[in-house]
């Protein structure tokens, strides 16, 4: 499917962040393919879109044939233009105003869900997430996968801009005029590794096994020079740890161990 071909299916709904789609419109496609191209010829199920914002990714996957649930803070399915989708594409909307909690997917059964997208949402968490994963587990079928794409906190472009602001005395982290002049959710709090991603699922519950995972080349188009981005190019080829994202795919092997954990000051 091609830009303008999938664009027509929000604008018949009266419109969408154009711009916003169009950078990330190829992140959308290859983490789709990727992921279909694990199951195998397996049967479309029940998939929860976890942070689903504008359905830019949700649309896919119900026009895919899945039964898509999307979820989101109420400032994005207020917009008269998400709800006209969701509702002509089938995509079922809960809002969730706290997402620390998620009382939201109480409206789930448990054990209904076959597939978990968490897609570039984990680096912008600020709350401590073990109730909200708590209830995605409640909902997810032994079996299931959580899909997670986030930055590579050790990817090459990411060291190169850290470096060069530490060599200007910027600190590191989030940037203050980043933290001054956007919204909270637009800032990526925390970037982890593969290993720390595997790490974290691992301890939220013995249950959840790490599947498929992939270094994962940037999606959009580079920023910098053309000459540099290809030495970057070709430096990432080489070592594919230095790519700048990553792909993971979390397996609910079983339900018998549940999540344990009891956050504590």
């Amino acid at each position: 499917m091609d830009f303008d071909h999938y664009l027509a299916y929000f604008e018949a709904c009266g419109g969408t962040d154009v711009p916003y789609l169009r950078l990330h419109f190829p992140r959308f496609l290859a983490t789709r393919q990727r992921f279909l191209s694990q199951r195998n010829n397996e049967a479309r199920g029940a998939l929860l879109d976890v942070g689903a914002h504008w359905l830019h990714q949700s649309l896919l996957y119900a026009l895919d044939g899945f039964a898509v649930t999307a979820v989101d803070v109420p400032t994005t399915f207020d917009d008269m233009h998400v709800r006209a989708l969701a509702e002509r594409h089938g995509i079922r909307l809960l809002s969730e105003p706290e997402p620390e909690r998620a009382h939201a997917l109480r409206a789930l059964p448990e054990n209904s869900v076959d597939v978990v997208l968490f897609t570039e949402i984990i680096e912008h968490i600020t709350f401590n997430p073990v109730a909200m994963w708590r209830e995605i587990y409640r909902v997810m079928k032994p079996g299931g996968r959580i899909v997670v794409t986030t930055p590579n906190f050790y990817g090459l472009r990411r060291l190169l801009r850290a470096t060069g602001r530490f060599v200007r005395g910027e600190g590191g982290s989030v940037a203050v005029d980043s933290i001054l002049h956007q919204p909270s959710f637009a800032h990526h709090w925390k970037e982890y590794s593969l290993r720390e991603l595997r790490h974290y699922f691992c301890t939220l519950s013995s249950d959840f096994v790490p599947g498929h995972t992939a270094y994962v080349t940037k999606y959009e188009a580079s920023a910098v020079h053309p000459a540099i981005d290809t030495i970057l190019r070709c430096i990432e080829s080489l070592f594919p740890s230095l790519r700048p994202n990553l792909y993971v795919e979390i397996v609910l092997l079983q339900k018998t161990q549940e999540i344990a954990i009891d956050p504590q000051w």
